[in-house]
């Protein structure tokens, strides 16, 4: 006999909206059976997360949740990028600035047009086709550097890579199946060269060691040596590419 339709759970929800200083936003909502209380957390591009341990109520986590409005009205008010994908705006690729362009013509490629001091990026299609042409160059452009970099440093260490594939995450820039799989995020065509390069690096390194370990360390260091300083500059300049 099933409980009676008083004492039934609330069933929990995979996002829910809750109203900020700036408005309504959606907050996603993760059971984890590994947390052992609610918690708040906000992903580098902006996304608000509500994580409930197994066996969370949902009143008890709606109440958490409004108890720490005020939290996350500051919190997304920080995560703001600099960058933006419209005419006139400047993006880096591949750490270096770059002005965008819109072409008014429907046809076309995007194409690099250095004019000065001031590389130009330009896109047709239009300002409503900009951001997907533009977002579908530079997929291009981060798949042909990474296929580059994950084959030396394949090389180097003595693995296979499986396939690797481009995603829009919003809080990795890069994970590694058992199987040999590599995923990247697209954004790391924006930043220096030598960051993608230790992105990759790490990712291929995760063949051998499934693991941060010191061992692990010791493995990308043979075939990225000076990992260091691009690893550092990812932790402070990341949140800013995430968040495009």
């Amino acid at each position: 006999m099933g409980l009676p339709r008083l004492f039934a759970r609330t069933a929990i929800p995979e996002t829910t909206e809750l109203v900020i200083a700036s408005g309504p936003v959606t907050v996603a909502v993760r059971v984890n059976a590994r947390a052992r209380s609610y918690r708040l957390s906000v992903s580098a591009r902006g996304e608000p997360v509500l994580t409930v341990p197994r066996g969370g109520r949902w009143p008890e986590a709606q109440a958490f949740l409004e108890r720490n409005t005020g939290w996350l009205s500051a919190r997304l008010s920080r995560i703001q990028s600099p960058y933006a994908l419209a005419p006139g705006a400047i993006i880096p690729l591949r750490g270096s600035p770059h002005r965008l362009v819109g072409l008014s013509r429907l046809r076309g490629l995007v194409t690099v047009v250095n004019e000065g001091d001031e590389p130009q990026l330009h896109v047709p299609g239009g300002p409503d086709h900009m951001r997907r042409r533009l977002v579908d160059w530079l997929k291009k452009e981060a798949r042909h550097d990474l296929e580059t970099a994950c084959t030396r440093h394949a090389q180097n260490l003595g693995v296979t890579v499986s396939a690797i594939t481009l995603r829009d995450q919003s809080t990795r820039w890069g994970s590694c199946s058992s199987s040999g799989s590599l995923n990247f995020n697209w954004r790391l065509i924006l930043a220096p060269p030598d960051v993608l390069d230790y992105v990759a690096a790490h990712e291929v390194a995760h063949i051998l060691e499934m693991n941060h370990r010191p061992v692990f360390w010791r493995t990308v260091a043979k075939t990225c040596p000076h990992y260091e300083r691009p690893k550092a500059w990812l932790k402070a300049n990341g949140a800013a590419l995430m968040a495009l």
